[in-house]
């Protein structure tokens, strides 16, 4: 029998494509055939997620804010540790804005910058003490003769009390007065509060005066070296900030001053053409009032009505009530937008409740600086809203290497060039020579 196998002729399937299937592996050099070789792309990586824009803003918002507000409460922790300096500071920045335009008159007229912040100075403490050695002794001598008058007084609050509209019991208006005495007698401070206190507000003066001298004569060089001390980029930024800050400082003190004074001079005249016995008391206290908006003016009003009835009568209280909201509507509707402009662009309700906060927290001085605080705080970051930073400058781009050499082929390899690069054929002359 024939055997019927065929032999195949080994080159042919030399023409045929490779069967498809898994790659395969050459045994003899151990290169895998699926690698990419040399010169394909490589395989791409998966992409990673990306961050939406707004996400990653309101991260460094948030960040911000929380970085603003350690900040904050860091300060304010150290403020409270020190509040003499913390209230000599604070005052000592008032007054300066308060009396800049007097050191300045005076730097104009010829001095130098320290006897113009020295005059500047003592002028405010003379005027000071001239106001304060006026009140006291005129209300030491009103005082002993209100004897009288404040006993027959305090008896006919006590009759209207009982024959009144409120038909109050007669031992009901005495356990009353019994509980106001007992109430003012625990407010009384005892003798060594007294002495402690009068020692702690002669040394705030004193602080406050060296400052204030300070502040008027290298206000300038020590602003200056702050902002070095700010990068390149923010300087004028912070610069701005820092001086639209003492700007609203300075409109808001010397604003308040004129109205005040324009207050104390409306309900004195009133007081005086009543014949008050402590008008000038109740003035000074209506000026000194009018450093805390809505709540001050709201006090020295009550307590000069309240002098009034007992001194003079309920007609004059009457009066004087009605002068007190005369002055107070013209100073709201008139004064403070006509005086203040756009130093004080606060609601009512946010300045209400920035004095009732801060007296809150430091008392009577946290009331006195709480809406000045404000205004500058509103009035900075508006600044820094509008005028942002300088954007930070690109370096120079360095120039890139050339492509890289093309690496020969390996020996062995037929070197294909292209149709311009191939030389051109020889003629027929140069072909027999």
């Amino acid at each position: 029998m024939h055997d019927r196998r065929t032999s195949i002729p080994e080159d042919a399937g030399a023409g045929r494509p490779p069967p498809p299937g898994p790659a395969t592996t050459d045994r003899q050099d151990g290169v895998n055939s699926s690698a990419p070789q040399r010169g394909a792309p490589a395989p791409s990586r998966p992409a990673l997620p990306t961050v939406p824009a707004w996400t990653v803003r309101a991260m460094a918002i948030a960040g911000g804010i929380l970085a603003l507000a350690a900040l904050g409460w860091l300060l304010f922790w150290i403020l409270l540790r020190l509040p003499l300096v913390s209230f000599a500071v604070a005052l000592a920045l008032l007054v300066a804005a308060l009396t800049a335009p007097v050191s300045r008159g005076l730097r104009r007229a010829g001095l130098p910058a320290g006897l113009a912040a020295l005059g500047a100075v003592l002028a405010l403490l003379a005027v000071l003490l001239g106001i304060g050695f006026l009140v006291g002794f005129r209300a030491t001598s009103t005082i002993q003769g209100l004897t009288r008058p404040l006993a027959a007084g305090i008896d006919r609050i006590r009759v209207w009390l009982i024959e009144g509209p409120l038909g109050l019991d007669a031992q009901q208006v005495s356990d009353l007065r019994n509980q106001v005495v007992n109430r003012l007698y625990q407010f009384a401070p005892d003798p060594a509060a007294g002495a402690r206190m009068v020692v702690y507000v002669l040394g705030a003066i004193i602080l406050i005066a060296f400052l204030v001298f300070f502040l008027l004569k290298d206000g300038a060089t020590m602003w200056a070296w702050l902002l070095d001390r700010v990068p390149a980029r923010r300087r004028d930024q912070v610069d701005g900030a820092g001086r639209a800050a003492w700007t609203t400082l300075a409109s808001y003190v010397r604003g308040t001053v004129l109205v005040a004074l324009i207050d104390a001079v409306g309900i004195g005249i009133g007081l005086l053409v009543l014949g008050v016995p402590l008008w000038i008391s109740l003035t000074l206290l209506t000026f000194v009032g009018a450093f805390v908006p809505i709540v001050g003016a709201t006090v020295s009003g009550a307590v000069a009505v309240l002098v009034t009835l007992v001194t003079n009568g309920t007609t004059d209280a009457i009066i004087i009530l009605a002068v007190v909201l005369v002055v107070q509507q013209i100073e709201g509707n008139v004064l403070q937008p006509l005086i203040m402009g756009h130093a004080l662009n606060l609601h009512p309700a946010a300045i209400l409740i920035a004095v009732t906060a801060g007296g809150l927290l430091l008392g009577v001085a946290g009331a006195l600086l709480a809406v000045p605080f404000v205004a500058v705080s509103y009035r900075v970051l508006e600044h820094l809203r509008l005028h942002p930073a300088e954007p930070e400058r690109a370096e120079p781009e360095r120039a890139e290497p050339g492509p890289a050499e093309p690496e020969p082929p390996p020996l062995g390899e037929r070197t294909v060039l292209p149709v311009d690069d191939a030389p051109a054929p020889r003629s027929a002359h140069a072909a027999g020579a």
